[in-house]
């Protein structure tokens, strides 16, 4: 975030570079952190996935409504509201150091290491030859000490990778498949097909075209974070179902920013609002279902690894929507709607 706000912008002479560097860090951290700090839900229960999920619905909320305020209704710069909020990740630190209860954690070894031995590790051992079978055992009756040579190590490292690639082929279809269908439909709508959804200026709220994106994107995690914190209250078995209503989202705002048929922006504003419900939805009804479906000895290797299909999904949309977006934007130029490249 620092790296971002303090670089001069590309047209005062700044490096693109840098700030992209600072984009790839914010990545990284992102996809880390839920992909440890969710796969630690495993260890507080069912109430701690619902809290995870209205949390980070909160934060995208707060995130894109307070980057909203400051630079349309405030008046503040890109790089003041970016250095306002650098403070906020040191948040992260506090709430895992101090806040979070740390009993569960220092149980981990006791109950997830060694717990799992009667109940098996997801895997089909009729499948499996005599080798792998005897070195799966191995390691479950904990006689991998200090005496095993390099070479037995390697072969247990390289048998530990089949067999969680045989856990995640189990996890493909029923849970990471449709939730990589839902974040590549509705980031390619975010990141390709939003930017060019734009109205004349009379009959809209705003007074700038560039004042349309961050208020989609605010509408957007209103209805992340409403979905989200859904599960207490509501629940989904069918994940499937959401992830194709989310693909026809995209394929109707695609042909609005190509036709310009729908008549005004508040029904924009009512399909993003969608958008963010069905997206939340999926989100959290998945890690719902992995935590009710998946054995208790599965359950956080399939948590983390499942979210490979949230950060898959955006990576992907993040390059349809490079191209997408130029395309929409020189469609609508091209056919007299200029608004696309007006600020």
């Amino acid at each position: 975030m620092l790296l971002v706000a303090l670089t001069p912008d590309y047209t005062e002479g700044g490096s693109i570079s840098t700030k992209l560097a600072g984009i790839v860090l914010a990545s990284l951290s992102s996809g880390g952190g839920e992909l440890s700090f969710l796969g630690l839900t495993h260890f507080y229960g069912h109430f701690s996935l619902a809290s995870w999920g209205s949390g980070t619905g909160a934060a995208g909320l707060v995130g894109a409504g307070a980057y909203a305020l400051a630079t349309t209704s405030l008046g503040l710069s890109v790089k003041s509201t970016l250095l306002v909020s650098a403070c906020l990740p040191a948040v992260m630190l506090m709430s895992f150091f101090i806040i979070l209860p740390r009993g569960m954690l220092r149980l981990v070894p006791v109950q997830a290491g060694y717990a799992a031995v009667d109940g098996g590790d997801g895997i089909d051992e009729e499948h499996i030859g005599d080798d792998d079978r005897n070195a799966i055992l191995n390691e479950r009756e904990g006689l991998l000490g200090s005496s095993i040579h390099s070479a037995d190590s390697g072969k247990l490292g390289w048998q530990n990778i089949k067999a969680n690639l045989h856990r995640v082929k189990g996890l493909f279809f029923p849970f990471m498949l449709p939730l990589l269908l839902v974040y590549v439909a509705e980031y390619t709508i975010n990141q390709g097909v939003s930017p060019t959804l734009l109205f004349p200026l009379k009959d809209s709220p705003f007074s700038r075209f560039r004042a349309f994106y961050p208020a989609y994107n605010a509408i957007y995690q209103v209805g992340v974070f409403i979905s989200r914190s859904s599960t207490p209250f509501f629940r989904i078995h069918n994940l499937y179902f959401p992830s194709i209503l989310q693909v026809i989202n995209l394929v109707l705002l695609t042909l609005h920013a190509l036709f310009d048929f729908i008549p005004s922006v508040y029904l924009v504003f009512v399909i993003i609002f969608w958008e963010g419900l069905l997206g939340g939805l999926v989100y959290v009804n998945t890690f719902a279902e992995i935590g009710d479906r998946v054995p208790p000895e599965d359950r956080e290797f399939s948590l983390g690894a499942t979210t490979v299909s949230d950060s898959g999904g955006i990576c992907i949309a993040g390059f349809i929507g490079m191209v997408f977006e130029v395309w929409l934007c020189d469609w609508q130029v091209a056919h007299g709607k200029d608004y696309c490249q007006r600020t």
